[in-house]
């Protein structure tokens, strides 16, 4: 059977300050009157039940994430006590689905990315989910074909192409690469056999779990430790013991690096990881001027401008071009449009500061 597992852990730091640790970026309404999450498990409907769906996510995050899922079973949202990267939450994730489900099927996905249009994801997760079927040693990743050299993704080298039947091309992987310098990743975008990471997979319960447990057997000791106390008294206790034990290490790095039989799947939807305030243009376009705005806005002589504000709240601008105006109730960011990558900077300086009412 086919389940989903969601990762929504993550802290988006280049949303600052709309993204906080407490409302991180996928619990916002980034890209339309949905949070990024909401749209997440819009995007299943069709695909698998509401039970067949583990949102994974921090315990701090728990409360907000039930009241943004609240048709989602509560058994179904796991809160990690601390943050270890993909590694283990996926493997911890695989452990819970095999315990009532020793063949299932696992389609593994952020929050936070924005997929349109919803049945083609859908039609990609069953053919992934059928080369699994046909092959249960099989891990099947997707890629995105890259429309720039982007710095800030992960690549997937294609190799040999598999004669499959489905809406997707099919290909080994014949390498991953790290994200790129500006000139590597001009090299991979001429090349024409570079895909962007995406973080989407498909795999047998059973089949991550070996992996682990010959690349990662610490983790795994930690994690069956976790799921043997699920269901007793002392699970909380145990939980935050046992998995703050565990060294951080992401799937990549844990298992799809080493495997022998990676495929990857090239995406047949459009895909936008949001990875900053400019995804926020892309996603909900422009007016005459370039201007993206969130909120109330009175713009005078701007251009190219991205406001973002909350509430009632009056943003004004003139004369400006190129760049980014978000506002909170206790924190504002001005800042030009060239800086947006630096804008994680900020959540580090706060820490350094120990400002912490504004991270």
């Amino acid at each position: 059977m086919l389940h989903v597992v969601i990762m929504a852990g993550g802290s988006g730091t280049r949303f600052w300050p709309a993204s906080r640790a407490a409302q991180p970026k996928q619990l916002l309404q980034l890209a339309g009157p949905r949070t990024l999450l909401q749209a997440t498990v819009d995007r299943l409907e069709g695909l698998v039940p509401l039970d067949s769906i583990l949102v994974v996510t921090a315990d701090r995050l728990l409360p907000a994430v039930r009241e943004q899922l609240p048709a989602v079973p509560a058994r179904c949202l796991v809160g990690e006590p601390c943050k270890r990267d993909t590694a283990p939450c996926i493997g911890l994730a695989a452990l819970l689905v095999a315990r009532h489900d020793p063949e299932a099927i696992l389609a593994v996905m952020p929050s936070d990315h924005v997929i349109s249009p919803g049945a083609a994801f859908r039609d990609a997760i069953r053919q992934a989910a059928t080369l699994v079927e046909a092959d249960p040693a099989r891990l099947v990743t997707f890629g995105i074909k890259p429309t720039y050299p982007a710095e800030g993704f992960g690549y997937i080298q294609q190799g040999e192409r598999l004669a499959t039947t489905g809406p997707a091309a099919v290909h080994r992987v014949a390498r991953f690469k790290e994200k790129p310098p500006a000139a590597v990743a001009t090299e991979y975008l001429a090349a024409g056999n570079f895909l962007w990471n995406a973080g989407i997979f498909v795999w047998r319960a059973s089949t991550i779990i070996a992996a682990l447990a010959e690349r990662q057997p610490e983790c795994l000791v930690h994690l069956r430790t976790i799921v043997a106390a699920w269901d007793g008294p002392d699970r909380d206790v145990v939980f935050a013991r046992e998995f703050a034990a565990i060294r951080g290490i992401s799937i990549d790095y844990a298992v799809l690096e080493h495997a022998r039989e990676v495929l990857v799947v090239e995406a047949p939807f459009g895909w936008d990881d949001l990875g900053g305030w400019s995804a926020v243009a892309r996603q909900r376009g422009t007016d005459t001027e370039g201007n993206t705005v969130v909120g109330r806005h009175l713009g005078i002589d701007s251009v190219r401008t991205i406001v973002h504000a909350d509430g009632d709240h009056l943003v004004v601008t003139m004369g400006v071009e190129d760049m980014l105006v978000v506002h909170t109730p206790d924190a504002t960011l001005v800042a030009t449009r060239a800086h947006e990558e630096s804008v994680r900077r900020v959540v580090a300086e706060l820490e350094k500061r120990g400002w912490k009412e504004f991270l």
